[in-house]
């Protein structure tokens, strides 16, 4: 069990970490850049994290599903932090899959030349998702925490 939550939490804060590396050093004022900054940018990051995050975003809604099921007969403090978490994660992942995903696919259709109109719309869209996505998954590693802090309630 200790392996798996060793693990759990490495990939929470490797997710967490692209999420809140992404918002806190650029997606604030990606609204300030100009298109071709924006285009060129968007899609250097995209390439450079989707592979591994397309791995490392379920593999963590599966560790954290082991360790709920391995708590599943305490319901004490952890059983109900690493259930957060996971509820966390999950909506990470859907806003994820059903949002940034899709916006992200569009975005790689794009050049300097062949902007939508809408360009800077959709950008905003992305963005707040992004927040809310980076929110998400930043309080389900507060909660994993809290979860290894209560750990020995297992017992």
């Amino acid at each position: 069990m200790k392996a798996i939550q060793f693990i759990t939490g490495l990939l929470l804060v490797l997710v967490a970490g692209v999420f809140w590396g992404t918002w806190f050093s650029l997606s604030r004022t990606m609204h300030e850049l100009p298109a071709a900054m924006f285009l060129t940018i968007g899609k250097e990051i995209m390439a450079n994290v989707a592979l591994t995050m397309s791995i490392i975003m379920p593999a963590s809604v599966l560790c954290l599903l082991i360790l709920l099921i391995g708590s599943w007969k305490t319901k004490n403090l952890y059983f109900y932090c690493v259930l957060a978490a996971l509820v966390l994660f999950i909506t990470a992942l859907i806003i994820t899959v059903g949002i940034e995903v899709p916006i992200d696919n569009q975005i790689r259709t794009w050049t300097v030349a062949a902007m939508p109109a809408d360009w800077q719309g959709i950008r905003d869209r992305w963005e707040y998702y992004h927040t809310i996505r980076t929110v998400a998954s930043l309080s389900a590693v507060a909660f994993f925490l809290i979860a290894l802090l209560n750990r020995k309630e297992m017992a």
